[in-house]
């Protein structure tokens, strides 16, 4: 149980670590997520060992990738290009 907590920390924060790379015009700061990533990642797992039970090693890590790139997706924010402006404005 250790090791799946371990690796899916790790994940998160491989996987955050990856988008505050690519997207730092769309993040918040980096701590905040790096942060997310690594919670993420350990909430995943723990749903994931709580549904499925031990033994399910990679099923386990898959569940951890999915729930920290659903937290980190709720971090985007739009793109300048796209933002409409409000008719009140």
């Amino acid at each position: 149980m250790f090791l799946e907590a371990l690796g899916a920390a790790m994940l998160g924060l491989a996987l955050a670590w990856g988008a505050a790379y690519r997207l730092p015009h769309r993040l918040p700061s980096r701590g905040l997520v790096l942060s997310t990533g690594v919670a993420g990642g350990l909430f995943g797992a723990f749903l994931t060992h709580t549904a499925l039970g031990s033994g399910h090693f990679l099923v386990i890590l898959v569940g951890a990738v999915i729930v920290s790139a659903a937290l980190l997706s709720l971090l985007l924010r739009p793109a300048e290009r796209f933002r409409r402006r409000s008719a009140t404005a």
